[in-house]
């Protein structure tokens, strides 16, 4: 279990003279797994050492974005948590604030960090394939090694890909760049796509839902991430995740605090906390998240199953989110009309 004690005592916020009432901050992240961590173990220690009670909305990124975007005015969250696509779209908008410099955001590695560092990044991710290797074994298929494999016509009705609005993004320019385009030359993506559609059985975006088509043999072949596989495999389901050879999509989950947001001091030793290595290392351990902070050192077999490491980060590919989010009104339309139908 995380020993939170001395950590937490970097990051204790005096009260006023006076105040014992617990004031209350709201934090929005993504629910499922991360949700059930955060509130177990990593928020009541913060909370006890801080006076602050924190509540937890769940939701998805996108979901996120707007509640940031409709509170504008008058914002009600005080630490935001999204995807990299959301975040960049946030920043943008003007709904999170400069995170302040601190003892561990100073030691984060650079791609975890955004332009004025409106924002920075809890953890890593990546993007690539998953199978179930009890059904590629059953029927003699070696495991994948490209994102060309989509479209091998064995893999009929046996493919999950999330929609365009999450992981399906990555895809398109992935299969955009496998085949001689990229971001600013989206066509060779569409044309693959439309060639990968016959293959899908589900456009489905939701982790429980995906987890269970792969575990119970619906789905032989996903386009996830590898901190969504991790903890199956740890279960003992019989999945592995894939590095495809073109590379795998170097994702991040993270965190700003908002701006104009309620106890601006207290968010801001939030996201400094969850940047120390305890909580990094936790994190690691506990959601397959690789760590921000470059500094932490995890053991053996925490690290091989995340992103850990310069040498690895440089492998990942990073997609160019300033060409992907003016495009995405415009590639979604052309998605529902052509790809997911």
């Amino acid at each position: 279990m995380i020993k939170h004690v001395g950590i937490l005592g970097i990051f204790l916020i005096a009260a006023s003279s006076g105040a014992n009432a617990a004031e209350t901050m709201y934090i929005a992240s993504w629910g499922g797994d991360v949700e059930k961590v955060f509130r177990e173990k990593i928020i009541p220690p913060f909370e006890a050492k801080n006076n602050i009670k924190i509540n937890y909305i769940a939701g998805n990124s996108s979901d996120t974005l707007a509640k940031l975007m409709a509170q504008k005015s008058k914002q009600e969250i005080s630490v935001a948590f999204m995807d990299e696509f959301a975040m960049v779209s946030a920043v943008g908008a003007g709904v999170c604030a400069k995170v302040d410099e601190g003892e561990y955001s100073k030691n984060v590695y650079q791609n975890a960090r955004t332009t004025g560092d409106k924002s920075i990044g809890l953890g890593f991710y990546a993007a690539g394939l998953v199978y179930n290797t009890e059904i590629f074994k059953k029927n003699g298929w070696d495991a994948p090694t490209s994102w060309k494999d989509l479209e091998d016509k064995k893999y009929l009705g046996k493919i999950v890909i999330p929609s365009i609005a999450s992981y399906g993004q990555w895809v398109l320019v992935m299969e955009a760049r496998a085949n001689g385009g990229s971001e600013k030359s989206i066509q060779p993506g569409f044309e693959a796509m439309k060639r990968i559609s016959p293959n899908v059985i589900a456009w489905e975006s939701g982790p429980a839902k995906i987890a269970q088509m792969l575990q119970t043999g619906e789905a032989a072949l996903a386009v996830w991430g590898n901190q969504r596989a991790a903890p199956l495999i740890d279960q003992g389901v019989p999945l592995k995740f894939v590095y495809p050879k073109e590379g795998a999509v170097s994702a991040v989950a993270a965190v700003c605090p908002v701006q104009g947001g309620p106890q601006p001091k207290v968010a801001q030793a939030f996201i400094q906390y969850l940047l120390s290595p305890e909580v990094q290392t936790f994190l690691a351990t506990t959601n397959g998240w690789g760590p921000a902070n470059k500094d932490v050192k995890l053991p053996p077999a925490v690290a091989a199953r995340v992103i850990y490491g310069q040498e690895q980060h440089n492998k990942l590919i990073a997609v160019d989110y300033n060409v992907i989010i003016p495009n995405m009104p415009a590639w979604t339309s052309r998605w529902n009309r052509e790809v997911e139908r």
